[in-house]
């Protein structure tokens, strides 16, 4: 009977782990749409925007089944619990992802804040190296990279505030930029946000792995808001 859980638990694996690869690919879509003004690319995402959440669900639901089904000892319980946790989180990012291609078809093409934008690749960057990271995590039951990709959030905290500081000395020297800036408001946020989601997949690797329930922070992060 364990076995069997077993070989059912390692499909859902396969699955979540299926699931943060294409959210990951989400981020990079959207961001790109966003700085390159293409809404043709951010209308294809809306338009396909139940994919993730359909996933979600379906991971979810087979999570729940597994549980009722292979009544799973006090370990393998706390495996399935950290997935249901985790998808959700991973379904918020998309959902983050797919707000920036939002802010992408809603904005009109205004003056830029080139500094600005660059600093949306980087956050962009950084996220995404961040959550495959929190995912080989997960799959490999490795709590020190979990800990340790909670601790880079810092540098997604650092350049939003940079970028929130940029946009007003921008707005400040060339009013016309207002209207752009309120996009990028939102977009660094949303970056910001999907920031904090994977440090709470870091949370469940901690919690899948040693069984604690620790809420992993760093010292910027009330500085943010």
């Amino acid at each position: 009977m364990h076995e069997i859980f077993l070989d059912e638990l390692k499909k859902l694996n396969t699955q979540f782990m299926e699931m943060g690869v294409f959210v990951n690919e989400q981020i990079d879509q959207a961001t790109r749409a966003f700085v390159d003004h293409d809404k043709k690319t951010a209308q294809s995402m809306v338009d396909n925007e139940e994919k993730i959440p359909t996933e979600s669900i379906d991971i979810q639901k087979k999570a729940l089944k597994l549980m009722a089904l292979q009544q799973p000892v006090a370990t393998d319980f706390r495996v399935v619990i950290s997935i249901l946790k985790a998808t959700t989180d991973l379904e918020r990012i998309g959902e983050n992802a797919m707000s920036i291609a939002l802010e992408t078809i809603r904005v009109k093409g205004n003056p830029r804040i080139p500094e600005v934008e660059e600093i949306i690749s980087n956050m962009t960057h950084n996220v995404r190296h961040m959550l495959i990271q929190v995912l080989t995590a997960y799959v490999q039951d490795d709590e020190k990279m979990a800990r340790d990709v909670a601790s880079r959030d810092e540098i997604i905290d650092h350049d939003y505030v940079r970028a929130r500081q940029l946009i007003v000395d921008g707005i400040e020297d060339d009013p016309s930029r207002a209207v752009a800036s309120s996009s990028y408001f939102v977009v660094t946020r949303l970056l910001e946000r999907i920031g904090d989601h994977i440090v709470n997949l870091a949370s469940w690797v901690v919690y899948k792995t040693t069984g604690e329930l620790e809420e992993l922070t760093n010292p910027t992060e009330n500085q943010t808001i």
